[in-house]
């Protein structure tokens, strides 16, 4: 079993945690993450989550090759704005490891265990469009769709968002017609929320409470 990482606590140390503005400083693109880091401390190490089939770790620089060939595939950015190039991919990637280093919460590579392949995405996701909010977003290599990997996956990260940091609430942005993600959302316990515009788009908000999470699991 891989040995755990320290996990990340929203504290006064944490850009995420400095009083905001309209939209926080973190989501601004001339944030210069590297340089809120303390001097003498260590990067921000995020938690490794594991279930009985996955294991969802941090991405890593090493990573572009295999994410660049799931962002090609028309499947796997269905309902965004198409297939990614290896340049865009790289940018992708840089931001979820900026975040990570700036100690905001972040996405996880989804990994199977039985042969250690990188097969999407699945955890936190911050936009300037909806600032005061953290998305729990998911994508799934279409090899392996149907097997109930992501609902397992999005999961452990829901209760890695309220058992560990504590975040108030987490939404899911979806499209109207991408009743798959739909029903992930609903099967980890969200609701829709509303309708918003996000990217040029109607997008449905699904949105989940600490407080419901608590009464769904009996805590």
């Amino acid at each position: 079993m891989p040995a755990q990482l320290r996990a990340f606590q929203l504290d006064s140390t944490c850009p995420a945690a400095a009083p905001a503005a309209h939209v926080p400083q973190w989501l601004s693109p001339s944030f210069d993450y590297e340089s809120q880091l303390p001097k003498d401390s260590c990067l921000f190490n995020q938690m490794i989550l594991e279930t009985s089939r996955l294991v969802l770790r941090p991405f890593r620089e090493e990573d572009i090759g295999r994410l660049t060939e799931l962002m090609a595939n028309c499947d796997f950015m269905r309902f965004s704005l198409g297939p990614y190039t290896r340049e865009q991919t790289k940018t992708v990637l840089q931001k979820f490891l900026s975040w990570n280093k700036a100690g905001l919460p972040s996405p996880f590579a989804v990994v199977l265990r039985e042969n250690d392949d990188v097969l999407g995405y699945c955890g936190f996701l911050h936009h300037s469009e909806v600032p005061e909010e953290v998305e729990i977003g998911y994508r799934l290599d279409p090899a392996y769709w149907n097997r109930g990997l992501i609902t397992e996956a999005a999961r452990t990260v829901r209760d890695h968002a309220f058992g560990d940091l504590k975040l108030p609430r987490v939404i899911s942005l979806i499209h109207p017609e991408n009743i798959p993600s739909r029903r992930v959302a609903e099967k980890i316990g969200m609701a829709p929320e509303k309708q918003i515009t996000f990217r040029g788009f109607p997008t449905n908000l699904f949105s989940l409470s600490r407080g419901r999470w608590l009464v769904l699991s009996g805590a």
